[in-house]
């Protein structure tokens, strides 16, 4: 399973929010793309980027910090929020970025995911921001009628590489996945789901882990990461494999019974 550091652009800097709320931020780096050197120095193999101003704005706004971003590290990396028409996308693979996350046009403009999945095979993934199991659009700022479960089903059926899964009660408190809403998502369609939102500590990983088999292959780990909850390198040393020699002792495993 991977272990995905999650990179948060607010005015060009490093941010974390709670539970979406970008009057709660918090500023960690200045400089995103040292930031991103250091996840890839600790094993990171993968980077998840997010414009949050593109987010609110409904186009691209930090290309500046992303295209640093992606000309610092050589692991491959995915950049969501904002991505509206072909042209964002488009300039995403320009700058080097190997997967375009689109999240409100899943829900407003389906047809236009479709064509993107089409002209970009492979590259596309959807991000899927709950409430209360509805999807959230806009940067989290408006909540649809639109269930989930419902639209993970639909964005297979368009062709998308793979889902983000994002429980934004969840997101940046540290209170854990929701892993009752991830198992019911893996096992509605055949194409991963990356779990984000929650995670904690090395103990959420492996709760996580657990759901692998049915599909969901990867974590985006944001604040615990920057708050020291998890260390990058027994997080991937855990979980990274998946072999069972690679947990840490002395876990208490009854979470997974």
């Amino acid at each position: 399973m991977e272990v995905i550091p999650a990179i948060d652009l607010l005015e060009g800097r490093c941010v974390r929010l709670y539970q979406g709320d970008y009057s709660l931020s918090e500023v960690f780096s200045e400089n995103p793309a040292d930031v991103a050197k250091q996840w890839v120095e600790q094993g990171a193999t993968r980077l998840h980027v997010v414009d949050l101003d593109g987010a609110k704005a409904g186009k691209l706004v930090n290309l500046e910090a992303i295209e640093a971003i992606a000309q610092a590290v050589s692991v491959p990396i995915e950049v969501g929020g904002g991505l509206r028409t072909k042209e964002s996308a488009q300039q995403l693979f320009n700058l080097g970025v190997e997967w375009a996350i689109l999240g409100t046009i899943a829900v407003e403009q389906p047809q236009l995911v479709q064509q993107l999945c089409q002209e970009f095979p492979g590259q596309i993934i959807i991000g899927i921001d709950a409430r209360n199991g509805k999807v959230a659009t806009r940067g989290w700022l408006e909540t649809s009628e639109v269930l989930a479960t419902q639209l993970v089903v639909q964005m297979q059926e368009l062709g998308a590489a793979a889902v983000i899964y994002t429980d934004i009660h969840r997101d940046g408190t540290l209170t854990g996945p929701n892993l009752e809403a991830l198992r019911e998502l893996a096992n509605s369609v055949d194409i991963p789901i990356i779990a984000s939102g929650g995670v904690s500590s090395v103990t959420d990983l492996l709760s996580l882990l657990a759901l692998e088999p049915q599909g969901v292959t990867g974590a985006i780990v944001g604040r615990a990461l920057y708050t020291g909850d998890i260390s990058l390198k027994e997080a991937l040393r855990a979980v990274g494999s998946g072999r069972i020699q690679d947990i840490p002792p002395n876990l208490d495993f009854s979470a997974f019974a």
